[in-house]
């Protein structure tokens, strides 16, 4: 699987809770280094510049991003919110965030791995609480589980991305029609 990081979900809380692919089927981890954790961050856009990070912020950063995932799904689903995961989530969000300086080039934030992961969460609860959560999807790629924020014209969007599923099924569905189709009479 690619190791590139996706931002396709319209918001980075739902692009961090995406981190973890294929939740159904073969899981496939994007945080498996504090290296991995902060590229994400930087690529993300959270952040300018990152302290190295440690095993225990990746435990820290996969805790919080499954329980962002389990209350997205929660609130996608109109279910109650889980209380666990509740806690997880205001716990980090609690914590001291990064804070963007300005300086002569400009606007430039340097984080620890904790204050972005605090950004990352406080992101989480505004989305959870916010305007945005009836536009919240799942992709329509069974293999996928990503969520996303559909602003689509008629909210007709049915993948996470063109690029990754839409590709994919759309390709399968031709491939499956192809085969299907009876073939030409011989004359």
């Amino acid at each position: 699987m690619n190791l590139d990081h996706v931002f396709v979900c319209g918001h980075p809380a739902l692009d961090f809770a995406a981190t973890l692919r294929a939740r159904r089927s073969t899981r496939f981890e994007m945080f498996v280094t504090p290296e991995r954790l902060n590229a994400w961050y930087l690529e993300s856009g959270l952040v300018d510049a990152i302290t190295p990070g440690k095993e225990a912020d990746v435990q820290e950063a996969t805790t919080v991003r499954e329980a962002v995932y389990r209350l997205v799904t929660d609130r996608r689903l109109g279910e109650q919110f889980d209380r666990e995961a509740l806690a997880v989530l205001n716990a980090a969000a609690r914590k001291a965030p990064a804070t963007p300086q300005l300086t002569l080039a400009g606007r430039h934030t340097d984080a620890t791995p904790e204050q972005a992961l605090a950004t990352v969460a406080r992101q989480a609860v505004e989305l959870l609480s916010g305007p945005d959560v009836p536009l919240m999807k799942e992709c329509g790629n069974p293999e996928c589980t990503r969520v996303y924020i559909d602003r689509s014209r008629g909210m007709r969007r049915q993948w996470c991305g063109m690029e990754s599923c839409g590709n994919k099924i759309k390709a399968a569905a031709y491939r499956a029609r192809k085969k299907s189709a009876p073939a030409p009479a011989a004359r």
